[in-house]
């Protein structure tokens, strides 16, 4: 499996935005239904990787959240490339870190919100918040 790429990292101000990016390659061309899932990690300096948001869908597609972001990040994707959005507004200086894409494609649902439970990753992208 090619992991995915992660785009969008940078330097921003407080209370500014940003939109990250990752190309993923999780669709397979057999026909048996998976459980597939993106999610967005994130790790600052000196700190254990936390999640901070999911997408799931079989059918039905569902979002999920860290605490810390909600109603500040928006995590969607394009169906049709595979690729996956974090848009991310008002930002601040905790949020800065290195945001990781990881995808899985299973035939049994994962939790979302579990990073072991990902079986492929990105480099990950920079971002950085000046207060």
């Amino acid at each position: 499996q090619v992991p995915p790429v992660e785009s969008g990292g940078g330097l921003v101000q407080a209370g500014g935005s940003l939109r990250l990016s990752c190309a993923a390659s999780i669709l397979t061309s057999d026909r048996t239904s998976k459980h597939y899932h993106m999610a967005w990690f994130r790790q600052a300096p000196g700190k254990e990787r936390e999640f901070v948001s999911a997408i799931s869908w079989l059918g039905d597609e569902f979002t999920y959240y860290s605490d810390s972001v909600k109603g500040r990040f928006t995590i969607s994707r394009d169906s049709a490339k595979t690729v996956l959005y974090l848009q991310m507004t008002n930002l601040q200086p905790e949020d800065a870190a290195v945001y990781y894409c990881a995808t899985s494609a299973s035939l049994q649902p994962i939790s979302p919100r579990h990073g072991d439970e990902y079986d492929s990753w990105g480099q990950g992208t920079q971002v950085t918040v000046s207060s």
